[in-house]
């Protein structure tokens, strides 16, 4: 029995957006990728959540145009906190303190 071989080029490239179908699974997400203590991991993953919602609803939702989004939420991007707060607000997500 010969197995068949898969080349590299025709896997499909992982979207992180694609598994981020329900609200506990962004908020794991985010939750984790908040661990890292990387501003620019957070905005790439606010961005990958965004394209999860919808990026336009997500836009529309948090008062920031489609492409200032975009270019904020890029990963390597340091948005301002208040863009930051506007957007979790938008996709109903919230920071939480607690004591490490």
């Amino acid at each position: 029995m010969t197995k068949k071989k898969t080349k590299l080029a025709d896997l499909k490239t992982f979207d992180m957006a694609e598994h981020l179908d329900s609200e506990q699974a962004i908020a794991e997400y985010l939750t984790i990728v908040l661990e890292e203590n990387d501003p620019a991991a957070l905005a790439g993953a606010l961005g990958t959540v965004a394209r999860a919602r919808g990026m336009t609803q997500v836009a529309e939702a948090s008062g920031v145009t489609r492409e200032a989004l975009y270019r904020a939420l890029r990963p390597d991007a340091s948005p301002r906190f208040d863009t930051v707060q506007r957007v979790m607000t938008a996709l109903g997500v919230k920071l939480t303190a607690v004591p490490s």
